[in-house]
């Protein structure tokens, strides 16, 4: 009887991961996401005229806040994070909207600007936070 050996997509049938080009393309996914993410907010905090402002400046609003929450969700299965991390970003713009419409100063410049320095503070204080829960093990306390 003969034996059928099947290669997997992370080895080459040695059992050697695969390297080159094309292999893990998750780095590459995050960096293309952070320009455009960085392309929208700059064109909407210029006031560019591009056709790409709105919809890189909606990938914007929705990825910062997005990935923000996703950092303090790290227990969560990748779907559920996901689902999670959307939901929180939707509710963090909506938030600073409803905000920002409540004290008269509605612009869209002072709501990006909102957004991301919303979405920075969430990831230090989760990053903080887990640097103090390493050094406190690291101590024995």
């Amino acid at each position: 009887m003969q034996t059928i050996h099947i290669k997997t997509a992370s080895t080459d049938g040695t059992g050697r991961p695969r390297t080159g080009p094309g292999r893990d393309l998750s780095p590459l996914l995050a960096g293309a996401a952070t320009a455009a993410a960085a392309a929208g907010a700059l064109l909407a905090l210029t006031g560019s005229s591009s056709v790409l402002r709105g919809p890189l400046t909606l990938f914007f609003l929705l990825a910062a806040p997005a990935c923000a929450v996703a950092a303090a969700l790290r227990g969560l299965d990748p779907f559920g994070r996901a689902l999670a991390s959307l939901a929180g970003a939707v509710a963090l713009d909506m938030l600073v909207a409803q905000g920002m419409l409540a004290v008269h100063r509605w612009s869209v410049r002072g709501g990006i600007l909102a957004v991301a320095a919303l979405s920075l503070l969430i990831l230090l204080l989760v990053t903080s936070g887990r640097a103090r829960g390493r050094r406190t093990r690291r101590q024995g306390l």
